[in-house]
């Protein structure tokens, strides 16, 4: 017989806690392994278990008593690394959304949610999809056509325009970046004025602050092979 999915609830309101458990009980492939008023419990719990009890999926609120949501997300994950995690909250607000995808959720559903549907959320996420409700999904829309709007193609630079950004950054001149990347000075110079031209900037310390207030800095750097690119 096929192990059933695990489940570990995170929800301070006993009587939505009821309902739910309710509606997971009937699925014959589904299982309530823990409930929880608040994550600090759930987290001590789930700190003394051995693998082979640790969820396979938690359900997790995002306004609870004490550590929130947000706060508790990333200690599940290291506490049960192979756990996902499925939000279900009342809170749409757009902020919430991103931070909680951010922190590594796989789903994001509100409390408005039918049963089904986060039965639904609960198998799917398991086999490596990701569920949303579909108000969320329009917030993450419209989020990326806000970052397309800003002229993503005029903005984005490649891996060796940020390499020679980052070391204009640290206050390296035109020939130290070359002697650096092992590249040509004519090179460098190039990578330089297209960087100021894609920026819309006329300096290096213009065009470090810009690449950090279009968050062109969070995104990892890789360095190639030394050459001309």
């Amino acid at each position: 017989m096929k192990r059933k999915i695990r489940i570990l609830l995170v929800e301070d309101n006993p009587r939505y806690r009821d309902a739910i458990v309710l509606a997971l009980q009937p699925e014959a492939d589904l299982q309530i392994c823990g409930q929880f008023g608040t994550a600090e419990i759930a987290l001590r719990t789930l700190s003394g278990q051995a693998v082979s009890e640790q969820p396979d999926v938690i359900v997790l609120d995002l306004r609870l008593p004490g550590m929130s949501g947000h706060e508790s997300l990333p200690r599940f994950l290291a506490a049960a690394p192979a756990a996902k995690i499925v939000i279900l909250t009342q809170s749409d607000e757009e902020a919430d959304v991103l931070r909680a995808i951010a922190l590594g959720a796989s789903g994001y559903l509100l409390k408005s949610s039918s049963s089904t549907q986060i039965v639904d959320a609960v198998r799917n996420v398991l086999a490596g999809g990701a569920s949303l409700d579909a108000g969320v999904a329009r917030h993450i829309l419209n989020t990326l056509k806000s970052h397309l709007s800003k002229g993503q193609s005029e903005t984005v630079l490649t891996s060796r325009q940020m390499e020679i950004l980052v070391l204009l950054g640290e206050g390296l001149v035109k020939k130290e970046i070359a002697e650096r990347l092992g590249i040509g000075y004519t090179t460098v110079d190039d990578h330089i004025a297209h960087i100021y031209q894609r920026l819309g900037v006329r300096n290096a310390p213009a065009a470090v602050n810009k690449a950090h207030v279009l968050g062109l800095f969070s995104a990892s750097t890789k360095t190639d092979p030394p050459g001309e690119r």
